[in-house]
């Protein structure tokens, strides 16, 4: 850690005297031979910097482009701002090896002509850099950033639709959406970095014209040289500066214009190339018989277009070859992955099939609900509801599943836990469900139904049905919510199926990092499967476990007295005393409840047979259905009364009146005494007595 420090210490510091150095040049004059050092070293960056660009498989491996783009501009004017104070100081007498070199090799020795010639080269250079790529790589930039900036909402909504899905973890997806941020700031500093390209290209034509113009002053009025002097001097002095200050700024105007272009790409630039070039043989083919075509015409060189035509042909041949050679080698490799899934290589199966945690399979019918094209209103939803589940229960949610299964009705889902079915509904795409909450006495044309996820009378209603509906009492939902709906009952009522132990090692794990005590003291005295079955009798009944810190406390406190699950969750329970009891209360706090009879809660303590999965009431069939029935009665009065039905007894009976009625009244809540708070008022609306 210590070397890799050092290191970008050094890289730092040697990147800031490269930038000072930089805005020095523009002051402190340069002797020739650090002028030809530098200006070799500009070629040899903006070569590189071309080299890299090409080599980019996209624009955010080199996010440093546009910041090197302002630093290599900068070193350009630097360099041009020297070479011309050199060349006005010295005239005749410059000796700048760079500068001379790219004079002598464009004009030669051929004097005016010479002079006529480089400067034609030099202004169609400047031409081609401000018209062509400068202009057209602005543009790009401009529309790629606006464009980039608007997508940025629908990429991010297609992987949290991923994510949801399971097809990508969530590192994945936190990875990928920094991605598209990347590219966003990328876009966004090319949109102003291209600026400087073409700036640079209009102060190269201002600085020759100053080169130019004030060297003849210099020469014939300051050196009193002649004007053929004068100006062969300085002429050729400024077109082998300004062409030696113009190639490297082609470079990086080339290299401008291809990594804007590149928005959509796989690979590096030789390889797309190579890959897209190759895919139709025939294009080859006709290219090389309209070369030919045309060879035969009057006046044209048939023997330049005749071999170039052969060249082509050839080509196509040849690409042609391997397209049915790959082709092949797919069949092959096809047939083999075959013969692997019909069972042909057991040895390759894996003895292990992984489940999904929770998962929501969907008929043909309904996969435009989680369409990206048509909004995926449902994937939405998904996130919302987990994120609800978290917040409602203190269940983390895993990842829900979302394929398609051509076994189900077209409009029919399903919803699966480890791979086994829990639920079932259907749903008529373009209709709402219209429930009948109870009270409702208008008809509603349309087919009769029942509510997947309560089970109340419904009917499936037209969109022109729907306010008459809304105004007759109904409560009228979309496809979307009916699933939403029912996934959400689905996870409160399996709540306790879906922890599992890894989930659990992960929430012990979070919360250690600010309760490090607390977490130490539970896991001595008891295992992560204790943890867990203790928090699965809290899920079983609703009670969310988001207070973890009270529950793990008051574990570790009567751990020590009792290794019995039941006897753990209930004193958990009356930790979460005020918690649980904010759920039932009305707005003025107060708990209306049912009470039962003495006779009958000691008859059913006395029942009381202890099992592996906790204790039961094993109360005489009769007396059972008595029960049951008296419960029921009892239950439908506190709502037909307006009341949530909660039932108030002894601590010792609790556990034995909830499962007493678990099977036939699965939603009723059941409190303990000491599960009532202090400050929480009750009331008694009714008592439950054993029918003869």
């Amino acid at each position: 850690m210590a070397e890799k420090g050092l290191s970008v210490q050094k890289s730092d510091l040697f990147v800031a005297a490269g930038v000072v150095t930089i805005v020095l040049m523009l002051i402190v004059p340069l002797p020739t031979v650090i002028l030809d050092l530098f200006m070799a070293l500009n070629l040899v960056m903006n070569l590189l910097v071309l080299l890299i660009v090409l080599y980019t498989r996209n624009a955010i491996e080199f996010s440093v482009f546009p910041t090197i783009l302002l630093v290599s501009t900068l070193f350009g004017l630097g360099l041009n701002v020297s070479s011309t104070r050199l060349i006005l100081t010295l005239g005749t007498k410059f000796d700048g090896r760079m500068v001379r070199a790219f004079s002598t090799f464009v004009i030669g020795s051929s004097g005016t002509d010479g002079l006529v010639i480089g400067f034609v080269i030099f202004i169609i250079l400047i031409a081609v850099q401000v018209f062509v790529i400068t202009k057209g790589s602005t543009r790009v930039a401009e529309v790629a950033a606006r464009f980039t900036l608007d997508a940025m909402p629908t990429k991010n909504m297609a992987i949290e639709a991923e994510y949801n899905a399971g097809a990508i973890t969530e590192d994945e997806a936190r990875q990928r959406k920094k991605d598209i941020q990347k590219e966003a700031d990328f876009y966004g500093a090319m949109d102003g970095a291209s600026k400087f390209v073409s700036g640079n290209v209009k102060i190269g034509i201002f600085i020759t014209i100053i080169n130019l113009v004030a060297g003849l002053i210099f020469g014939m009025i300051f050196r009193s040289e002649p004007f053929s002097v004068a100006i062969q001097t300085y002429a050729s002095l400024t077109i082998g500066d300004g062409l030696l200050s113009q190639l490297p700024s082609l470079f990086v105007s080339v290299a401008t214009g291809i990594i804007v272009t590149r928005a959509v790409s796989d690979g590096t630039f030789g390889t797309d190339v190579t890959t897209q070039f190759s895919r139709n043989a025939w294009v080859y083919f006709v290219g090389g018989g309209t070369l030919a075509i045309i060879a035969f015409l009057p006046g044209f060189p048939w023997y330049v277009l005749l071999p170039l035509a052969g060249l082509l042909v050839f080509t196509g041949y040849r690409l042609k070859k391997g397209q049915e050679r790959d082709f092949r080698n797919t069949l092959r490799s096809e047939e083999e992955k075959q013969k692997q899934k019909t069972g042909e290589s057991p040895a390759d199966i894996s003895p292990v099939v992984p489940l999904d945690p929770l998962s929501l399979e969907l008929g043909y019918g309904l996969i435009p609900l989680v369409d990206k094209d048509k909004g995926a209103e449902l994937l939405e939803r998904v996130t919302r509801i987990r994120r609800e589940s978290a917040l409602d229960l203190g269940l983390v949610v895993p990842r829900i599943r979302i394929i398609d299964n051509m076994r189900l009705e077209p409009s029919e889902y399903c919803f699966k836990i480890k791979g086994v079915e829990v639920a079932r509904g259907k749903i008529r795409m373009g209709s709402y469900l219209g429930i009948n909450p109870g009270g409702t006495l208008e008809d509603i044309p349309g087919e009769k139904t029942t509510d997947p996820t309560f089970g109340l009378p419904a009917v499936w209603i037209s969109d022109e049905n729907r306010e008459r509906a809304e105004r007759a009492g109904y409560t009228v939902v979309d496809p979307p919510s009916i699933i939403a709906t029912h996934l959400t009952e689905i996870i409160k009522r399996h709540a306790a199926e879906i922890l599992g132990r890894q989930e659990v090692q992960s929430i012990v794990d979070a919360i250690k990092k600010d309760y490090p005590s607390v977490v130490d003291e539970v896991t001595k005295l008891c295992s992560i499967g204790e943890i867990q079955k203790v928090l699965q009798g809290l899920l079983r009944e609703q009670v969310s476990i988001r207070n973890m810190v009270v529950i793990l406390e008051t574990i570790a406190d009567y751990r020590p007295i009792t290794k019995d699950t039941t006897v753990l969750v209930e004193k958990v329970r009356q930790s979460l005393a005020r918690q649980i009891c904010l759920q039932y209360v009305d707005e003025n706090t107060m708990l209306h409840v049912l009470t039962v009879q003495p006779e009958l809660i000691q008859k059913i303590v006395d029942s009381r047979v202890d099992t592996v999965n906790g204790p039961i009431a094993a109360l005489e069939p009769v007396v059972q259905r008595t029960w049951i029935r008296s419960v029921s009665h009892a239950v439908s009065s506190a709502q037909q009364a307006g009341y949530v039905p909660v039932i108030l007894c002894p601590e010792e009976a609790r556990i034995l009146v909830k499962n007493s009625t678990e099977r036939e009244i699965p939603d009723l809540v059941v409190l303990s005494v000491p599960e009532i708070a202090n400050d929480i008022r009750v009331e008694a609306i009714g008592e439950i007595r054993q029918e003869e």
